[in-house]
């Protein structure tokens, strides 16, 4: 899994409602006790290449909000989010031959 350093911009907390991107990584310089939030994230299918969408925000702070990953929807906290980097440019798919 890469480690990965994410400006703001690029982390899933900040995604638009309803922009697709794919994740890129999870921040692995997060604190020390973020590491069962990271190992949830992996578990539920946050992986590098999955498409992803915020499907919804809570009002009126946008916390929790509903991120679509795969065919699943969770509520995450926008902490929990912030640690999920992201892309809104597509994976290259496959290889050279």
């Amino acid at each position: 899994f890469p480690i990965l350093l994410a400006p703001l911009r690029d982390r899933l907390a900040d995604l638009p409602l309803r922009t697709d991107a794919w994740v890129q990584g999870l921040r692995m310089d997060a604190a020390a006790d973020d590491g069962d939030v990271l190992l949830r994230l992996l578990e539920i299918g946050f992986l590098p290449g999955e498409r992803v969408h915020v499907v919804a925000r809570a009002f009126p702070a946008g916390d929790p909000m509903a991120v679509r990953v795969g065919r699943t929807t969770f509520a995450l906290r926008k902490r929990e989010a912030a640690l999920v980097r992201i892309s809104t440019t597509p994976p290259v798919q496959g290889g050279a031959a």
